[in-house]
């Protein structure tokens, strides 16, 4: 159950809206625009309650899982007293060095801070904390690269995305390409029998530069790698078109795609 009108908003919402569909399809209830308002013990079991287009109702549970996304815990530290400034989500405020803003002797990374272009994900604070760590030692020399993140759902098949979607590319006004296609019955997804798969490129016209790559279906979370790596390192369609990839792979399907 979600609380928003629409699932999973950081990713395309063509691919969500067919996730969704398929999820239904196998018989898991998707509520959307419900949020839990209670949750109380029943039994050996959950009761949680909700509040629905058509009013207040209550579901029997066997397990409930919050699955809200994640806040900077930062209101146990006391950082007021370092004079260590945050914002209104807790956040600490940092520069492009990942400094304080408020205090040059205090780094923040991972979702103690979560700057403009971050993302909340273990890969990123990984990343984040090698910068800080290189700032440490040799003062501040290094930024950190936002490009080129990718994420992913492990739901089943599992949707993945980098870069731009579709909806972001015409909001700047972009000049792209881009190409959309029902994969269902490529040879990747039929051998697995998977009738749930799609993908979507946006390449932007001129400069050949792959923007965006949002995929569903198997192996989506290894492929979706493939992208990043041009993404990051400006890697065109047409260097993915004329890579020789093993056969048959889900990789190899990638020169389809672009």
């Amino acid at each position: 159950m979600l609380g928003r009108e629409r699932a999973l908003t950081r990713f395309d919402q063509d691919l969500v809206q067919r996730l969704v569909a398929h999820t239904q399809t196998i018989g898991v209830d998707v509520r959307l625009n419900a949020p839990a308002t209670a949750i109380e013990a029943c039994g050996s079991g959950y009761r949680v309650h909700l509040r629905g287009p058509s009013g207040d109702e209550a579901l029997e549970a066997d397990l409930v899982v919050h699955a809200a996304g994640r806040v900077p815990k930062t209101s146990e530290l006391n950082l007021g007293t370092a004079n260590v400034r945050t914002d209104a989500r807790g956040a600490v405020e940092v520069n492009e060095y990942l400094q304080s803003m408020s205090n040059p002797r205090v780094y923040a990374t991972g979702d103690a801070t979560l700057p403009a272009g971050s993302l909340p994900l273990t890969p990123v604070a990984t990343h984040e904390g090698l910068v800080v760590a290189s700032n440490l030692l040799h003062g501040n020399q290094k930024r950190p690269d936002y490009r080129g993140i990718p994420s992913v759902v492990f739901t089943i098949p599992p949707l993945a995305g980098v870069g731009l979607t579709e909806a972001e590319a015409r909001r700047h006004q972009l000049d792209v390409q881009v190409r959309a296609e029902d994969t269902s019955q490529w040879y990747s997804n039929r051998r697995v029998n998977e009738s749930c798969a799609m993908f979507k490129t946006i390449v932007e016209n001129g400069s050949d530069r792959i923007l965006g790559a949002h995929l569903l279906g198997p192996h989506a979370d290894e492929v979706i790698n493939l992208f990043a790596l041009a993404i990051r390192h400006g890697l065109t369609a047409t260097d993915l078109t004329h890579q020789i990839y093993a056969y048959p792979t889900a990789g190899s399907d990638l020169s389809y795609m672009v």
